[in-house]
Protein backbone atom coordinates (compact mmCIF):
# COMPACT_ATOMS: atom_id res chain seq x y z
CA UNK A 1 0.00 0.00 0.00
CA UNK A 2 2.64 2.48 0.82
CA UNK A 3 4.46 1.63 -2.66
CA UNK A 4 1.45 2.27 -4.54
CA UNK A 5 0.90 5.74 -2.63
CA UNK A 6 4.15 6.65 -3.09
CA UNK A 7 4.10 6.59 -6.92
CA UNK A 8 0.76 7.82 -7.05
CA UNK A 9 -1.40 4.63 -7.84
CA UNK A 10 -3.94 5.45 -5.14
CA UNK A 11 -6.58 7.73 -5.73
CA UNK A 12 -6.67 10.90 -2.94
CA UNK A 13 -9.90 11.34 -0.64
CA UNK A 14 -10.66 14.91 0.20
CA UNK A 15 -11.37 15.55 3.62
CA UNK A 16 -13.59 17.99 4.50
CA UNK A 17 -11.77 21.68 6.15
CA UNK A 18 -12.91 22.77 10.09
CA UNK A 19 -15.02 24.92 8.95
CA UNK A 20 -17.35 22.45 6.49
CA UNK A 21 -16.99 20.48 9.22
CA UNK A 22 -18.92 22.99 11.64
CA UNK A 23 -21.63 23.85 8.42
CA UNK A 24 -22.04 20.22 8.27
CA UNK A 25 -22.69 19.76 11.88
CA UNK A 26 -24.86 23.04 11.93
CA UNK A 27 -26.89 22.01 8.72
CA UNK A 28 -27.42 18.57 10.28
CA UNK A 29 -28.90 19.84 13.57
CA UNK A 30 -31.43 21.96 11.78
CA UNK A 31 -32.48 18.55 9.92
CA UNK A 32 -32.92 16.90 13.12
CA UNK A 33 -35.54 19.65 14.37
CA UNK A 34 -36.94 19.60 11.24
CA UNK A 35 -37.44 15.97 11.63
CA UNK A 36 -38.94 16.12 15.30
CA UNK A 37 -41.07 19.08 13.88
CA UNK A 38 -42.69 16.64 11.56
CA UNK A 39 -43.11 13.90 14.05
CA UNK A 40 -44.79 15.82 16.43
CA UNK A 41 -47.41 17.48 13.64
CA UNK A 42 -47.83 13.62 12.32
CA UNK A 43 -48.89 12.77 16.25
CA UNK A 44 -51.26 15.71 16.39
CA UNK A 45 -53.01 14.57 13.01
CA UNK A 46 -53.13 11.13 14.79
CA UNK A 47 -55.04 11.93 17.84
CA UNK A 48 -57.35 13.86 15.57
CA UNK A 49 -57.88 10.66 13.48
CA UNK A 50 -58.11 8.10 16.09
CA UNK A 51 -61.09 10.52 17.29
CA UNK A 52 -62.66 10.72 13.77
CA UNK A 53 -61.95 14.42 13.84
CA UNK A 54 -61.69 16.19 10.18
CA UNK A 55 -59.18 19.05 10.41
CA UNK A 56 -60.44 22.87 8.78
CA UNK A 57 -59.65 23.18 5.25
CA UNK A 58 -56.80 25.46 6.39
CA UNK A 59 -53.11 25.08 7.53
CA UNK A 60 -53.30 23.25 10.76
CA UNK A 61 -50.54 24.49 12.48
CA UNK A 62 -51.11 27.87 11.06
CA UNK A 63 -51.96 31.06 13.56
CA UNK A 64 -56.03 30.28 12.96
CA UNK A 65 -55.23 26.29 13.08
CA UNK A 66 -53.81 26.39 15.93
CA UNK A 67 -56.62 28.51 17.51
CA UNK A 68 -58.59 25.83 16.39
CA UNK A 69 -57.16 23.17 18.07
CA UNK A 70 -56.96 25.11 21.28
CA UNK A 71 -60.38 25.60 21.10
CA UNK A 72 -61.53 21.70 20.43
CA UNK A 73 -64.01 19.72 22.62
CA UNK A 74 -61.81 16.30 23.62
CA UNK A 75 -62.05 14.30 26.22
CA UNK A 76 -59.77 14.67 29.32
CA UNK A 77 -57.27 12.13 27.95
CA UNK A 78 -57.25 13.90 24.36
CA UNK A 79 -57.04 17.62 25.89
CA UNK A 80 -53.61 16.39 27.93
CA UNK A 81 -52.03 14.89 25.27
CA UNK A 82 -53.03 17.45 22.68
CA UNK A 83 -51.55 20.35 24.94
CA UNK A 84 -48.41 18.16 25.45
CA UNK A 85 -47.93 18.02 21.75
CA UNK A 86 -48.35 21.97 21.25
CA UNK A 87 -45.78 22.54 24.02
CA UNK A 88 -43.42 19.80 22.04
CA UNK A 89 -43.95 21.61 18.66
CA UNK A 90 -43.49 25.34 20.46
CA UNK A 91 -40.15 24.46 21.53
CA UNK A 92 -38.90 22.92 19.19
CA UNK A 93 -40.18 25.80 16.75
CA UNK A 94 -37.92 27.93 19.13
CA UNK A 95 -35.18 25.96 18.87
CA UNK A 96 -35.21 25.61 15.23
CA UNK A 97 -35.77 29.09 14.85
CA UNK A 98 -32.28 29.78 17.09
CA UNK A 99 -30.31 27.26 14.95
CA UNK A 100 -31.63 28.97 11.42
CA UNK A 101 -30.09 32.09 12.99
CA UNK A 102 -26.74 30.98 13.94
CA UNK A 103 -26.74 29.30 10.03
CA UNK A 104 -27.69 32.57 8.59
CA UNK A 105 -24.53 34.20 10.75
CA UNK A 106 -22.35 31.73 9.77
CA UNK A 107 -23.81 31.93 6.37
CA UNK A 108 -23.67 35.55 5.88
CA UNK A 109 -19.66 36.06 5.39
CA UNK A 110 -19.31 33.57 2.68
CA UNK A 111 -20.05 35.32 -0.82
CA UNK A 112 -21.73 32.00 -2.75
CA UNK A 113 -24.02 31.39 -0.44
CA UNK A 114 -25.83 34.42 -1.67
CA UNK A 115 -25.34 33.48 -5.08
CA UNK A 116 -27.02 30.07 -4.59
CA UNK A 117 -29.70 31.90 -3.33
CA UNK A 118 -30.80 33.56 -6.14
CA UNK A 119 -32.04 29.89 -7.88
CA UNK A 120 -35.51 29.55 -7.40
CA UNK A 121 -36.69 27.37 -4.25
CA UNK A 122 -33.16 27.71 -2.78
CA UNK A 123 -33.41 29.33 0.40
CA UNK A 124 -30.25 29.97 3.47
CA UNK A 125 -30.19 26.46 4.87
CA UNK A 126 -30.23 24.84 1.27
CA UNK A 127 -27.23 26.77 0.06
CA UNK A 128 -25.56 26.12 3.25
CA UNK A 129 -26.18 22.12 3.00
CA UNK A 130 -25.53 22.21 -0.09
CA UNK A 131 -22.01 24.12 0.11
CA UNK A 132 -21.40 21.65 2.94
CA UNK A 133 -21.67 18.37 0.87
CA UNK A 134 -19.69 19.95 -1.97
CA UNK A 135 -16.66 21.52 -0.24
CA UNK A 136 -14.43 22.03 -2.90
CA UNK A 137 -15.62 22.68 -6.37
CA UNK A 138 -12.84 22.33 -7.85
CA UNK A 139 -12.79 18.18 -6.93
CA UNK A 140 -15.74 18.02 -9.80
CA UNK A 141 -15.14 18.31 -13.60
CA UNK A 142 -18.22 18.99 -14.68
CA UNK A 143 -22.07 19.53 -13.10
CA UNK A 144 -22.87 15.78 -14.26
CA UNK A 145 -20.01 14.50 -11.54
CA UNK A 146 -21.54 16.74 -8.89
CA UNK A 147 -25.18 15.57 -9.67
CA UNK A 148 -23.47 11.72 -9.62
CA UNK A 149 -21.92 13.30 -6.56
CA UNK A 150 -25.19 13.93 -4.60
CA UNK A 151 -27.55 10.93 -5.71
CA UNK A 152 -28.79 12.68 -8.32
CA UNK A 153 -28.01 10.48 -11.55
CA UNK A 154 -29.63 7.69 -13.03
CA UNK A 155 -28.62 4.52 -12.30
CA UNK A 156 -27.83 2.17 -15.12
CA UNK A 157 -27.23 -1.45 -15.03
CA UNK A 158 -25.25 -3.14 -17.82
CA UNK A 159 -25.09 -6.57 -19.29
CA UNK A 160 -22.55 -7.38 -22.89
CA UNK A 161 -24.67 -5.22 -25.26
CA UNK A 162 -27.76 -4.23 -23.26
CA UNK A 163 -28.29 -1.13 -20.67
CA UNK A 164 -31.12 -0.26 -18.71
CA UNK A 165 -31.52 3.12 -17.38
CA UNK A 166 -33.31 2.88 -14.13
CA UNK A 167 -34.33 5.95 -11.10
CA UNK A 168 -31.39 7.88 -9.25
CA UNK A 169 -28.68 6.38 -7.77
CA UNK A 170 -29.21 7.92 -4.20
CA UNK A 171 -26.02 7.96 -3.46
CA UNK A 172 -23.92 10.71 -1.56
CA UNK A 173 -25.33 12.84 1.14
CA UNK A 174 -28.74 12.53 1.59
CA UNK A 175 -29.75 15.69 3.57
CA UNK A 176 -28.50 17.55 0.57
CA UNK A 177 -30.33 15.60 -1.84
CA UNK A 178 -33.21 15.82 -0.02
CA UNK A 179 -33.17 19.79 0.53
CA UNK A 180 -33.08 19.82 -3.64
CA UNK A 181 -35.84 17.42 -4.21
CA UNK A 182 -37.82 20.10 -1.73
CA UNK A 183 -36.77 22.88 -3.41
CA UNK A 184 -37.81 21.77 -7.04
CA UNK A 185 -41.32 21.37 -5.71
CA UNK A 186 -42.21 25.14 -6.19
CA UNK A 187 -40.53 24.82 -9.63
CA UNK A 188 -43.87 24.01 -10.77
CA UNK A 189 -45.69 27.63 -10.54
CA UNK A 190 -42.30 29.47 -11.87
CA UNK A 191 -42.61 31.26 -15.11
CA UNK A 192 -39.21 30.74 -16.07
CA UNK A 193 -37.45 28.17 -17.82
CA UNK A 194 -37.08 25.89 -15.10
CA UNK A 195 -41.09 25.97 -14.75
CA UNK A 196 -41.43 25.34 -18.61
CA UNK A 197 -38.83 22.30 -17.85
CA UNK A 198 -41.12 21.06 -14.91
CA UNK A 199 -44.46 21.20 -16.58
CA UNK A 200 -42.65 19.99 -20.01
CA UNK A 201 -41.77 16.86 -17.63
CA UNK A 202 -45.03 16.44 -15.85
CA UNK A 203 -47.21 16.60 -18.95
CA UNK A 204 -45.15 14.26 -20.39
CA UNK A 205 -44.17 11.46 -17.86
CA UNK A 206 -45.51 12.45 -13.72
CA UNK A 207 -44.88 15.32 -11.16
CA UNK A 208 -42.82 12.97 -9.43
CA UNK A 209 -40.15 12.23 -12.18
CA UNK A 210 -40.41 16.09 -13.07
CA UNK A 211 -39.41 17.02 -9.05
CA UNK A 212 -36.35 14.89 -8.89
CA UNK A 213 -35.30 16.02 -12.83
CA UNK A 214 -36.10 19.60 -11.87
CA UNK A 215 -33.77 18.93 -8.60
CA UNK A 216 -30.90 17.32 -11.07
CA UNK A 217 -31.36 20.31 -12.58
CA UNK A 218 -30.90 22.75 -9.93
CA UNK A 219 -27.55 20.91 -8.47
CA UNK A 220 -26.35 21.85 -12.66
CA UNK A 221 -26.91 25.17 -12.54
CA UNK A 222 -25.57 26.01 -8.88
CA UNK A 223 -22.50 23.91 -10.37
CA UNK A 224 -22.50 26.70 -12.82
CA UNK A 225 -23.43 29.38 -10.47
CA UNK A 226 -20.26 28.80 -8.50
CA UNK A 227 -18.34 27.98 -10.77
CA UNK A 228 -18.71 31.24 -13.63
CA UNK A 229 -19.13 33.23 -9.83
CA UNK A 230 -22.66 34.53 -11.62
CA UNK A 231 -25.91 34.93 -9.95
CA UNK A 232 -29.00 32.91 -11.97
CA UNK A 233 -30.29 34.82 -15.05
CA UNK A 234 -33.81 34.36 -14.55
CA UNK A 235 -34.80 34.73 -11.07
CA UNK A 236 -38.09 36.30 -10.39
CA UNK A 237 -37.15 40.23 -8.99
CA UNK A 238 -39.50 40.26 -6.17
CA UNK A 239 -39.27 37.24 -4.74
CA UNK A 240 -35.24 37.44 -4.58
CA UNK A 241 -35.36 40.31 -3.18
CA UNK A 242 -37.72 39.23 -0.39
CA UNK A 243 -35.28 36.08 0.19
CA UNK A 244 -31.85 38.03 0.26
CA UNK A 245 -33.55 40.62 2.44
CA UNK A 246 -34.35 38.28 4.96
CA UNK A 247 -31.11 36.92 4.93
CA UNK A 248 -29.41 39.97 5.37
CA UNK A 249 -31.84 41.04 8.34
CA UNK A 250 -31.18 38.25 10.10
CA UNK A 251 -27.56 38.13 9.76
CA UNK A 252 -26.41 41.29 10.04
CA UNK A 253 -29.18 43.38 11.47
CA UNK A 254 -29.04 45.85 8.99
CA UNK A 255 -32.43 47.28 7.61
CA UNK A 256 -32.65 49.09 4.65
CA UNK A 257 -35.94 52.03 4.62
CA UNK A 258 -38.58 51.08 1.73
CA UNK A 259 -42.41 52.43 1.16
CA UNK A 260 -43.94 55.94 2.25
CA UNK A 261 -41.50 57.97 4.53
CA UNK A 262 -42.73 58.29 7.60
CA UNK A 263 -45.07 61.59 7.93
CA UNK A 264 -45.57 61.45 4.36
CA UNK A 265 -49.26 61.41 3.11
CA UNK A 266 -50.51 57.95 1.35
CA UNK A 267 -50.72 57.58 -2.04
CA UNK A 268 -53.86 57.31 -4.18
CA UNK A 269 -55.94 54.14 -3.41
CA UNK A 270 -55.18 52.42 -6.25
CA UNK A 271 -51.12 53.13 -6.56
CA UNK A 272 -47.92 51.33 -7.86
CA UNK A 273 -44.47 49.83 -6.60
CA UNK A 274 -41.83 49.76 -8.82
CA UNK A 275 -39.70 46.25 -9.76
CA UNK A 276 -36.36 46.55 -9.88
CA UNK A 277 -34.45 45.03 -12.62
CA UNK A 278 -32.54 42.30 -11.71
CA UNK A 279 -29.20 43.03 -12.21
CA UNK A 280 -30.30 46.79 -10.24
CA UNK A 281 -31.37 44.24 -7.35
CA UNK A 282 -27.96 42.35 -7.54
CA UNK A 283 -25.58 44.90 -7.04
CA UNK A 284 -27.61 46.34 -4.18
CA UNK A 285 -26.63 43.22 -2.46
CA UNK A 286 -23.42 43.19 -3.74
CA UNK A 287 -23.65 40.69 -6.15
CA UNK A 288 -22.05 40.45 -9.99
CA UNK A 289 -24.38 41.06 -12.77
CA UNK A 290 -25.84 38.66 -14.48
CA UNK A 291 -26.13 38.03 -18.48
CA UNK A 292 -29.05 40.49 -20.04
CA UNK A 293 -31.14 38.66 -23.13
CA UNK A 294 -29.46 41.27 -25.25
CA UNK A 295 -25.56 39.30 -23.92
CA UNK A 296 -27.08 35.63 -24.52
CA UNK A 297 -25.09 33.15 -27.25
CA UNK A 298 -27.60 32.09 -30.16
CA UNK A 299 -28.02 28.82 -28.30
CA UNK A 300 -29.51 30.07 -25.27
CA UNK A 301 -31.75 32.44 -26.95
CA UNK A 302 -33.90 29.55 -29.11
CA UNK A 303 -34.11 27.58 -26.11
CA UNK A 304 -35.84 30.61 -24.21
CA UNK A 305 -38.14 31.01 -27.43
CA UNK A 306 -38.64 27.40 -27.73
CA UNK A 307 -40.10 27.13 -24.12
CA UNK A 308 -41.79 30.06 -24.18
CA UNK A 309 -39.79 32.10 -21.55
CA UNK A 310 -37.81 34.65 -23.52
CA UNK A 311 -40.44 37.61 -22.91
CA UNK A 312 -40.30 36.78 -18.97
CA UNK A 313 -36.54 36.48 -19.36
CA UNK A 314 -35.96 40.00 -20.84
CA UNK A 315 -39.18 41.56 -18.06
CA UNK A 316 -37.03 40.26 -15.43
CA UNK A 317 -33.96 42.60 -16.69
CA UNK A 318 -36.21 45.45 -17.11
CA UNK A 319 -37.76 47.67 -14.24
CA UNK A 320 -41.64 48.39 -14.29
CA UNK A 321 -43.78 49.02 -12.16
CA UNK A 322 -46.94 47.52 -10.96
CA UNK A 323 -49.85 48.02 -9.41
CA UNK A 324 -51.07 47.92 -5.53
CA UNK A 325 -53.49 49.19 -3.00
CA UNK A 326 -52.25 51.85 -0.44
CA UNK A 327 -54.18 50.10 2.38
CA UNK A 328 -53.39 53.88 4.73
CA UNK A 329 -55.19 55.73 1.75
CA UNK A 330 -57.78 52.70 1.49
CA UNK A 331 -59.02 53.05 4.83
CA UNK A 332 -59.79 56.95 4.76
CA UNK A 333 -63.03 56.63 2.41
CA UNK A 334 -63.79 54.12 4.76
CA UNK A 335 -63.59 56.15 7.80
CA UNK A 336 -64.84 59.47 6.54
CA UNK A 337 -68.14 57.26 5.43
CA UNK A 338 -68.32 56.29 9.45
CA UNK A 339 -68.56 59.14 10.49
CA UNK A 340 -70.90 60.51 7.87
CA UNK A 341 -73.52 57.55 9.03
CA UNK A 342 -72.83 58.11 12.87
CA UNK A 343 -73.56 62.31 12.41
Amino acid sequence: MAELLRVGYLPAVWQPDPATQQIRQLTSRCAGLVADRTTVKNRIHALLHVRLIPAPGTDLFSRQGLAWLKTLPLDDLGRAALESELRLLAAVEQELEAMEALVSRYAWPDPRVKLLMTLPGIDVRTAQALLAAVGDLARFPDADHLAAYLGLAPSTRQSAAKAFHGPITKQGNTHARWLLVQAAQSLSRHPGPLGAFFQRLARKKNRHIAVVACARKLATLAFHVLRNQEPYRYAKPTTTRVKLSRFRVRASGEKRPTGVPAGARGRAIFSTHRIPALNELYAAESLPPALTPQQLPNGELRTLRRSGTLAFARSVHTAHRVAGVNETAAVQPQAAEEVQHGA
